[in-house]
């Protein structure tokens, strides 16, 4: 072989191997691609598709099979939800009913001929036409007068004058019903305050700058902060916390804006606490759970973990709606296996949802849950650890499996404790109103009005978990905690305030 042969054979064997390297970028290129397509469809759907896909329980029954050398399971009662009928016909629809304690104007309409000649007329019967009608809101101008007097027959005594009843605000002119009218119009209805500005200039000619408005909330919150602090003081009394945080930007001389999150906690049927922070922390937890000791449910946020592994009086629980969140971002990767995690998580709330109707207390919970959930817990587990390596980590399943396995211990905690529940969804709720004001006012004003808003917004979503009209609360409370005592403060807690309504108005009815 001569030495142009051995170059060429050289030659040859270079390109074989640059050939073979180029093959092997082709691919990891190939699999990166497939993986940022997957992303931009999720995103695309996330956008402008619905936030979850209702998928036909049917459908998901034939994707049982997909576990290699297992045989398909009949599904029972116990396990899978039944289907719901479809009707042929669409329902009718109801007319909405008005509340009977709204105040109800009668308008009498006669025909002319009984105008004419009512002598010649009896009255069988009537029609009645119902109607809802609006009157625009009014804005009232008060003067309260206090007269002096001097006594007559002594003119060395001082003139004599009614006190001014306590105020919330000193030396202005808000009353508890404007305040409550301001607090409820950013915090409910989320209107900003250069837009209340705004309507009150235009439309009834009251010029109140945001300014003003903005000091007037201040001095809400304060007067709200006893309240508040004991609603928090008794959350934590509680063995079971669901925990949650949602960001909200605040101003910033160095950056413009920066971060800072409300931090939710919630007890299932009782009081839900906003707590401000800058940071999402785990260092905020250390005043956040301060004097807990219990389970808290919680999303897979790290911050959670981290503090639980320094604190043994903590023990967490996971959340399958998240769970379930990560097979829903999956299905149009792999619908087969996806759906078949959605089918199996589905049965699960299935059970929940069962136990939820009947009213269980928690040591029916946790019986039924060791019974029928168990088993269900126990065939999710054992297609994870049998998917988990023939999928990419990074791929929307793969990511859907690690997360259910990176947190089982932490999902398989509400089975064996009743007061529990299978997510985190009922604090999670109570992070929209942030959310939805967000949109319309953007950010804080500042970073310690983070706590004032945080102080209000527990206020207002405690009033709802116990069906309390927010706007007679507030006008309330605001009228009574200028002239009470701080001991007497407990009495003016949601749940105080609504039981002890609700117990004047018994007694009421039994008088009568």
């Amino acid at each position: 072989m001569n030495f142009e042969q051995e170059k060429l054979i050289l030659q040859v064997s270079e390109m074989a191997e640059k050939q073979q390297k180029m093959e092997a970028v082709i691919e990891s290129l190939s699999v990166e691609n497939k993986l940022l397509r997957q992303k931009v469809q999720a995103l695309l759907k996330r956008i402008f598709g619905k936030k979850s896909e209702k998928i036909d329980n049917n459908q998901l029954e034939l994707l049982l099979g997909f576990i290699d050398n297992a045989e398909p399971e009949t599904a029972t009662d116990d396990d899978t939800p039944p289907s719901s009928p479809k009707h042929s016909r669409k329902p009718r629809k109801r007319k909405p009913r008005l509340p009977e304690n709204l105040p109800t104007e009668r308008v009498i309409i006669e025909p002319d001929e009984v105008k004419t000649d009512p002598q010649s007329y009896k009255c069988i019967g009537e029609e009645i036409t119902e109607e809802l009608d609006v009157i625009p809101q009014q804005y009232l101008r008060r003067l309260i007068i206090r007269r002096k007097y001097k006594y007559i027959n002594d003119r060395s005594l001082p003139p004599v004058i009614a006190p001014l009843a306590p105020r919330v605000v000193d030396g202005g002119y808000a009353t508890p019903g404007l305040l409550t009218d301001i607090v409820l119009k950013k915090y409910e209805d989320h209107l900003p305050l250069y837009r209340q500005e705004r309507i009150l200039k235009s439309r009834f000619d009251i010029e109140l700058s945001r300014k003003t408005m903005s000091d007037w909330i201040g001095v809400t919150a304060n007067w709200l902060k006893p309240i508040y602090n004991l609603m928090k003081n008794g959350l934590k009394q509680s063995k079971y916390l669901q925990i949650d945080e949602t960001p909200v930007r605040y101003p910033d001389k160095d950056t413009g804006s920066r971060l800072g999150y409300f931090w939710l906690y919630n007890h299932p049927g009782g009081d839900v606490i906003y707590e401000w922070h800058t940071s999402r922390a785990a260092s905020c937890l250390d005043e956040i759970l301060d004097n807990f000791c219990g389970v808290i449910q919680t999303d897979g946020h790290k911050a959670y973990t981290s503090y639980a592994t320094l604190h043994s009086n903590i023990e967490l629980a996971g959340c399958w709606a998240h769970a379930r969140r990560k097979f829903t971002e999956a299905i149009a990767e792999d619908p087969k296996l996806a759906g078949w995690f959605l089918n199996q998580i589905g049965a699960l709330y299935h059970i929940e949802s069962q136990l939820r109707d009947n009213t269980a207390g928690p040591v029916l919970r946790c019986a039924i849950r060791e019974s029928q959930s168990q088993m269900i817990i126990n065939r999710i587990k054992t297609a994870l650890d049998l998917k988990y390596r023939s999928h990419l980590p990074q791929s929307r399943i793969g990511k859907a499996i690690g997360y259910a396995l990176r947190h089982w211990k932490q999902l398989e905690c509400y089975l064996h404790n009743g007061l529990i529940e299978i997510d985190n969804n009922l604090v999670e709720n109570a992070v929209r109103p942030v959310a939805l004001g967000k949109k319309n006012w953007l950010r804080i004003g500042h970073a310690e009005a983070g706590e004032r808003s945080a102080i209000i917004y527990s206020i207002l979503e405690t009033c709802k978990r116990y069906d309390i009209n927010t706007q007679e609360y507030l006008c309330d409370v605001l009228s009574r905690l200028p002239s009470m005592k701080i001991t007497e403060v407990s009495e003016l807690t949601p749940k105080n305030w609504i039981s002890a309504r609700k117990k004047n108005n018994t007694l009421k009815k039994m008088a009568a």
